[in-house]
């Protein structure tokens, strides 16, 4: 390019950037639906816009072609403009193509005026030059606005997971409490603050496929590490739903509980986790009203260490191949109340094998369990062997 060409563009700018600046504005406004309907950007951020992507296209068309001067044009100054306006544009939720439209027609609408001011003065070779230089402008402009904007929305998308997650930790320590931090986290996770909610756990809980699984009934669900955490809507009585709905989506392991609103559901998520525990990780669906005796247990693990090793200290420590028979009828007796026939049924021997049994247990742990109701303390002993409590 000759110092001809060079003082024309210069002479150019110095004149024609308030002219241009006030066109390309009037231009977007009528021509690009984006920001003619949505109302997203203030005409004074368009014309700030305007005025400085102008002004940079105009410098650069000076100047060496992109890439040129040896500076990667993501470090370029020359772009800020340009980035600042897609960073904008993506905060204010303008559509990337409006954005990159308005671009190309400041593109047109300077060279359309470079050929009308200058184009008569500069050789035809000298013309073409400067518009081959100004769409390598154009498109680097651009180029950097759409990483900006992609750049910002990114962003902007881990500032949304980050804010959720932390909202997610707060409702299961227990902030939900707090009436302010429960409006809040129902507004970010479109939640109701009122209502009842069922809260899942697990391990094996998959978001995705549960949430499909459960549908029409609504859920919001959060990855933690170990596992997942759900909170699902429902009304009076159907609680049962869910565990249905769940059941048949390969057998996870979890846990569940009722709760009153987000409120409850720092109590929830920890009585879900108790539940979960009384699974010993056998799959299944625990709920927790169902496992209270289970749950009493694994959160005084002493007292319930005690009654495995008061209860069934002896016969454990006797061992042999008897064991596995005198726990089973000891279980089937339990669950039948002291019923020798009716344990018999279950265990599938005779109504003299199960007394022969018991009195075997007798002599071992020296708790008389012939013609007796059976103790509940022997009931929570045998639950909390089962679920792998020590002695």
């Amino acid at each position: 390019m000759i110092a001809a060409t060079h003082a024309a563009l210069l002479e150019h700018r110095r004149a024609r950037v308030e002219v241009l600046t006030d066109r390309l504005v009037a231009t977007i406004e009528a021509a690009n639906p984006g920001y003619r309907a949505t109302g997203l950007v203030p005409h004074a951020d368009l014309r700030r816009s305007c005025h400085d992507n102008v002004v940079r296209a105009l410098e650069l068309l000076g100047g060496p072609a992109p890439g040129e001067g040896g500076l990667d044009p993501a470090d370029d100054p020359a772009y800020d403009a340009a980035r600042a306006t897609g960073r904008r544009r993506a905060e204010q939720g303008l559509p990337l193509d409006d954005v990159l439209r308005s671009f190309r027609l400041g593109g047109r609408l300077i060279w359309e005026d470079l050929v009308d001011q200058v184009g008569e003065s500069l050789p035809g070779a000298e013309v073409r030059e400067v518009g081959t230089r100004l769409w390598e402008v154009i498109d680097e402009t651009s180029a950097q606005v759409a990483a900006a904007y992609h750049a910002a929305e990114r962003a902007a998308v881990r500032a949304d997971e980050q804010l959720r997650a932390e909202l997610w930790e707060g409702l299961l320590s227990g902030r939900g409490e707090d009436p302010g931090f429960a409006h809040e986290a129902a507004r970010i996770l479109d939640l109701p603050v009122a209502g009842r909610y069922v809260v899942l756990t697990g391990p094996a809980l998959d978001p995705d496929r549960q949430q499909s699984a459960l549908a029409p009934l609504r859920s919001c669900w959060v990855r933690r590490t170990g596992g997942a955490v759900g909170l699902v809507l429902v009304g009076a009585g159907r609680a049962g739903e869910v565990h249905d709905a769940l059941r048949p989506v390969d057998s996870p392991l979890g846990a569940s509980v009722v709760v009153a609103g987000l409120a409850g559901v720092g109590t929830g998520f920890r009585q879900a986790s108790v539940a979960l525990r009384t699974l010993a990780g056998e799959p299944g669906l625990a709920a927790f009203d169902e496992r209270l005796p289970e749950a009493l247990l694994l959160t005084a693990p002493e007292v319930a260490g005690r009654l495995v090793a008061v209860w069934l200290g002896p016969l454990l420590a006797a061992g042999g191949g008897e064991l596995d028979a005198l726990l089973e009828t000891l279980e089937a007796w339990v669950a039948t109340g002291g019923s020798a026939t009716h344990t018999a049924a279950r265990a599938h021997c005779h109504r003299n094998t199960v007394l022969n049994r018991l009195r075997r247990v007798s002599t071992l742990t020296g708790h008389d369990l012939v013609d007796v109701v059976p103790p509940v303390e022997l009931a929570l002993a045998l639950r909390a062997h089962r679920a792998g409590l020590p002695q």
